[in-house]
């Protein structure tokens, strides 16, 4: 009859469903874990003079260069995408209620339209690492003069006899030799600055003048250190990895990604960094997902759509807590229908 109003018909596709014609093909909402990752990273360049640096100056320092990465902040932010997994179909043709309340359900998030994606912002910077400064040895020069006492054979009034001569020559410079000189100059550059401080010197400093003599003086005495301390330089790696939680997954708990303390950020399935979990744990309301065929039946002629349930996500480094936030996770809640020829308000 003319003018008069069809109803519409919806269901959720089994699996190997062929869809009505004329249908409207949408899917039902998933939340992915979305975790930007921020580790720093140490780079440490022992000094040439660090195994001399407790004689000299009676410090305990580092002798061996390396890496080291720790994590410094997680961001875990959830987006809605549309479930690969969950197909529904609607066919809405001469139903204007029907129409209406499935572009509503849409607006609010309960249903997914197919080929809909939130989008997110994923940029994965790789920081280049400087290369460390050179050491600026303190020792006054590389070669050393040596004295090398020789003897000759000479004819006296007793007969031949050695005679010593003495005989310089030059050679290089032990290591520790050039450690011994620079430990010396740090501590004449600390006795220049008192005495600039004090006043007990000939030169007379003020104003900028003085700061800048002491600036000299702190750089100077810095470099030198620097070549029994060793240098550090620090730089940030940050990354984004994504976790999708599983219906299938019994016990909730994902390997979002992986860090070694020498590598950095890994992915989930390089074993060679230790495991960084996400872990779901019921917030009150069980966690108990639908079934796909319980979920074809239930929804015959209605408008399937999904109620997402709420759980405590934990992002765990061990028995460690880094981070810990109530997450609305759709695929983990149940589908449930909607007569579509009911008005809603």
């Amino acid at each position: 009859m003319a003018g008069m109003q069809i109803p519409a018909v919806a269901q959720v596709l089994g699996k190997d469903e062929v869809a009505p014609a004329g249908t409207v093909i949408y899917s039902l909402p998933s939340t992915t874990l979305v975790m930007k990752v921020t580790a720093e990273h140490e780079s440490y360049q022992a000094g040439p003079y660090a195994q001399f640096a407790k004689k000299y100056l009676g410090l305990d320092v580092r002798q061996t260069s390396g890496d080291t990465y720790k994590i410094k902040s997680i961001e875990m932010v959830p987006y809605i995408e549309a479930d690969p997994e969950v197909s529904a179909a609607v066919n809405l043709q001469g139903s204007k209620v029907g129409t209406a309340n499935f572009m509503n359900m849409c607006s609010q998030g309960l249903i997914v339209l197919s080929d809909n994606y939130t989008g997110k912002g994923a940029q994965w910077r790789f920081p280049s690492m400087q290369g460390a400064q050179e050491f600026v040895s303190g020792a006054a020069s590389n070669i050393d003069n040596v004295t090398t006492t020789l003897y000759k054979t000479v004819a006296g009034a007793d007969g031949m006899e050695k005679v010593p001569v003495m005989q310089q020559q030059a050679v290089e410079k032990s290591l520790e030799k050039k450690a011994e000189e620079t430990a010396a100059l740090i501590f004449k550059l600390r006795q220049k600055r008192l005495d600039i401080i004090t006043g007990d010197t000939d030169a007379t400093f003020s104003g900028e003048a003085m700061a800048a003599t002491l600036s000299e003086i702190k750089r100077l005495e810095d470099e030198y250190m620097s070549m029994f301390v060793g240098k550090t330089l620090y730089d940030e790696q940050c990354v984004v990895f994504d976790v999708v939680p599983k219906a299938s997954n019994a016990k909730h708990v994902y390997i979002a990604f992986r860090i070694s303390d020498t590598q950095g950020l890994l992915p989930a399935g390089n074993m060679q960094g230790r495991p960084i979990v996400v872990e779901l744990v019921e917030d009150g309301e069980q966690i108990k997902p639908t079934p796909l065929a319980e979920a074809s039946l239930n929804t015959k002629g209605k408008v399937a759509y999904r109620k997402p349930v709420t759980v405590i996500a934990k992002i765990k480094d061990g028995q460690q807590v880094l981070v810990q936030s109530r997450v609305p996770v759709y695929q983990l809640g149940k589908i449930l229908g909607f007569p579509i020829e009911t008005l809603m308000k």
